[in-house]
């Protein structure tokens, strides 16, 4: 079968009705029984699909069928090794039938997202906008308006200033970005020549997006006098409108789906960590003493944009290690590869032949015990020196990227999320508190089938 062979209702009733009965290859555990089953499982409850076959087996691969497509599910160090340095094993081509939200449509190509110093002080003014929407005191859901807050940010770095003001267009944006991840749904991916109502959403969604952000391009393209807005910048390098627009929706999903997660749980996690909280508003304490004049009248978030960009980048360990700590707990997904290559490839002394699609979860080295004392508690001192537990093996950590394909996006993301820390925790004093308002009696955990289907935590502000 050729690589690039598209799902077809033929090739998907002929893997619909045959019986895969489990037998060992002498590389690989093959699953048995239907393969539809075995697809269902894998796009609905995907971490409990891997995770319950790996622990049915003592070998580190199995290989199931989604249809006509062969999935190679791998972990150990030398499997994970090769997952993230083989370049032959295509990131784009992983995604694009395995995966069908936004994230399969608009894969990140040649960028690499610029930061501009500019962008410090509009994070920090949108950051400041919105707690002082939110009151001072009163109930307060974090995995609802940190999210927005993050959507809101990153539309703006990464758009225009007549998008970005726009509150209507950015709301409507984001109502699609849900309608699209939503649409994303078992029935919708297994039989996607049926019009569905999910199928129907998606398509609306994407011509949507397509749309508003074009109609924002086109207004860029034809003003008069360029600005130093992103945008602008773009198209002065000479990308044309069907790339920005793609770029932008690539990247404004990324933040949606993971930056907007990753500060609300670590405000969840200091919230619980009266310690932890302690250890960051010193360390943020510091910098503003040290970096901002603090008998000045000017509002904090405005001295803060003062403070140059390598301080927050590389001067706050402490949070850094919150942040590291947190993406280490909460944010364990599939992340996939295709090989693409002419031959049949090895992955930890086992066959991969071309076409073939291999995921990966994180999960095998964020939660390994070998790797990380009590895995599930939260404990950023594992990275201190002397300690370093991240460093036990190659890639034991894996939050950021690495090897061939490290996150683009990230000194935008930790940006983003230690504006939001550093305001939100000068600001606000804060407790954590259940749906019913009571203290929980313990810390929520992630889904690891569903990392954005949390909304148990609130805070009292």
């Amino acid at each position: 079968m050729s690589a690039n062979a598209s799902l077809t209702s033929k090739g998907w009733l002929d893997s619909l009705f045959a019986i895969r009965f489990s037998w060992i290859r002498k590389d690989a555990t093959e699953l048995g029984g239907y393969s539809v089953i075995n697809a269902w499982n894998f796009f609905s409850k995907r971490f409990d699909f891997l995770w319950g076959n790996f622990n049915k087996t003592t070998g580190n691969l199995f290989r199931f069928k989604i249809l006509q497509y062969s999935v190679v599910a791998i972990r150990g160090d030398e499997a994970r090794k090769a997952f993230f340095h083989d370049k032959n094993l295509n990131f784009t081509e992983g995604y694009k039938i395995l995966v069908g939200s936004v994230r399969r449509n608009y894969v990140l190509g040649e960028h690499h997202l610029f930061l501009p110093f500019a962008v410090l002080p509009i994070c920090l003014e949108d950051v400041n906008k919105r707690m002082l929407a939110w009151g001072k005191d009163g109930r307060f859901d974090p995995f609802r308006n940190i999210n927005d807050l993050v959507f809101q940010m990153t539309v703006r770095v990464l758009t225009c200033d007549e998008l970005a003001t726009n509150y209507e267009d950015i709301r409507i944006l984001q109502k699609y970005y849900w309608d699209l991840e939503k649409s994303a749904t078992p029935t919708a991916l297994l039989l996607p020549w049926i019009p569905s109502p999910a199928k129907k959403k998606k398509l609306a969604a994407n011509k949507a997006l397509y749309t508003i952000l074009k109609n924002y391009v086109d207004k860029r393209t034809a003003a008069q006098t360029p600005s130093a807005e992103a945008i602008d910048i773009l198209l002065e390098k000479g990308d044309n409108e069907h790339d920005i627009i793609n770029f932008v929706l690539s990247v404004i999903f990324a933040a949606l789906i993971n930056t907007g997660m990753n500060v609300c749980w670590a405000l969840v996690y200091l919230g619980c960590n009266p310690e932890w909280r302690n250890k960051v508003k010193a360390e943020i304490d510091e910098i503003i003493s040290k970096h901002t004049d603090t008998i000045s009248s000017e509002p904090l978030h405005k001295r803060l944009s003062g403070i140059p960009l390598a301080v927050w980048e590389d001067d706050m360990p402490i949070v850094d290690v919150v942040l590291r700590e947190v993406i280490r707990i909460t944010l364990n997904q599939t992340f996939f590869r295709r090989n693409m290559s002419d031959d049949i490839m090895d992955i930890g002394g086992h066959k991969i032949a071309r076409g073939e699609f291999v995921a990966y979860s994180t999960y095998d080295a964020h939660m390994n015990p070998d790797f990380y004392e009590n895995p599930e508690m939260f404990d950023p001192d594992r990275y201190k020196p002397g300690k370093e537990e991240d460093k036990k093996s190659t890639f034991a950590y894996v939050g950021w990227g690495v090897g061939s394909y490290p996150c683009p996006g990230m000194k935008l993301a930790k940006l983003e999320m230690k504006a939001i820390l550093v305001l939100f925790l000068t600001g606000y004093d804060y407790s954590v508190v259940d749906s019913s308002g009571n203290y929980p009696k313990s810390l929520p955990k992630p889904n690891y089938n569903d990392i954005h289907s949390v909304r148990i935590s609130y805070f009292y502000i």
